[in-house]
């Protein structure tokens, strides 16, 4: 099958550091923190800098490095005051929250942000999280039913004054919810299991994997394109990277494996141990980290694998090469993240557009 790339500009987001830790299972020291005022300061940064989103992490239980945590919907809601044209994408987990309470937040603060507000809806996977707080926890494709039936309340109580719904999970009764969003809140959704893509084939907006090679993502983007037409339903995707963006590739090469000889090899392998036996437990024995190696586990989402260290060409080059294979935004993470985003912004944005507009004017002349 043949992907034709978005006539849209790629778009960027950031991970939130709103966990100590930063984004690397590593020792290695970072000018990066996981306060409030860091938090501000960056959000502005990266909106000045062109990116469109920034993606806050929910956990409930310190580990893996990261010992300390902001909840995900309040943070968001302060990156959300404190710029002008960010969207800040909150990260929800069903089994904590329930679609009534997400329902309400998030149309308040769009309420409040005019509208800068989405939904990373998490199934989860850490199932020594939920027993720690006293959660169920379901069987792996239990766990995907749960969130769509959560996501098509989400849309129903957003759109349907004396919403009635039926499901395994979640049910309602002529429920009406005032104010309602005055623009629809955009869902994300991640996971690389069979049931996460037909998730996301069915009623996702946005489906997140974690990072690859652009041609483990042309494979997994080919299979959720074709169910989603299948489905008569449209679902943009994005995917993980960590970036290491240098003057010479050699100096980004070194700071890669700094941060590998640094790795915090207790936390790697306790964390690489949760999210494997995670992807075991789906029916195919896949998903996210299933072929991750020690050194793809030291930053979460298998952000190396991705390939984004280099000079701002290389980079730039490389995101193209993501969107030619159907990636639609880049979800980014850095190391000292204050400058490094600006460095993004000024050195590898302005390259990503012009290879674009050339693959543009290219195409219209032909």
């Amino acid at each position: 099958m043949t992907l034709r790339a978005s006539s849209e500009p790629i778009r960027f987001a950031y991970w939130v550091p709103n966990v100590s830790g930063g984004l690397v299972i590593s020792k290695i020291p970072q000018r990066t923190s996981w306060d409030a005022d860091y938090n501000r300061k960056l959000a502005r940064i990266a909106e000045d800098a062109g990116f469109d989103y920034a993606l806050t992490q929910i956990r409930f239980t310190a580990g893996y490095g990261a010992e300390y945590q902001h909840e995900s919907v309040a943070f968001s809601h302060a990156l959300a005051a404190a710029t002008t044209r960010l969207t800040v994408i909150a990260a929800i987990l069903p089994g904590p929250w329930n679609p009534t309470l997400a329902a309400k937040q998030i149309a308040t603060i769009s309420e409040l942000t005019e509208g800068r507000i989405a939904i990373n809806l998490v199934s989860g996977w850490f199932s020594g999280e939920f027993r720690a707080i006293g959660e169920p926890w379901l069987d792996h494709d239990e766990r995907y039913r749960r969130s769509e039936e959560f996501l098509r309340s989400l849309r129903g109580i957003w759109t349907q004054d004396n919403f009635t719904f039926r499901g395994d999970f979640y049910r309602y009764t002529d429920y009406t919810l005032k104010p309602k969003p005055g623009r629809l809140p955009e869902i994300f959704q991640g996971g690389s299991s069979r049931a996460a893509r037909d998730m996301a084939a069915r009623v996702s907006d946005w489906y997140f994997t974690n990072g690859n090679t652009p041609e483990g993502i042309r494979a997994q983007v080919a299979d959720l394109q074709a169910k989603a037409r299948a489905n008569g339903h449209s679902v943009k995707v994005g995917v993980n990277a960590f970036v290491i963006a240098r003057e010479t590739e050699e100096e980004a090469r070194a700071v890669l494996q700094e941060i590998i000889d640094h790795a915090d090899p207790d936390a790697v392998k306790a964390f690489g141990h949760e999210v494997k036996n995670a992807g075991k437990a789906s029916p195919e024995g896949e998903g996210n980290w299933a072929k991750s190696t020690f050194e793809d586990l030291v930053q979460y989402n298998d952000g190396f694998k991705t390939n984004l260290i280099g000079t701002p060409d290389q980079i730039a080059e490389r995101i193209v090469a993501l969107k030619e294979v159907g990636v639609d935004l880049a979800l980014l993470a850095f190391l000292h993240f204050q400058e490094e985003v600006k460095y993004f912004g000024d050195e590898v944005i302005p390259r990503v557009r012009a290879l674009e507009a050339a693959k543009a004017e290219r195409a219209e002349a032909a």
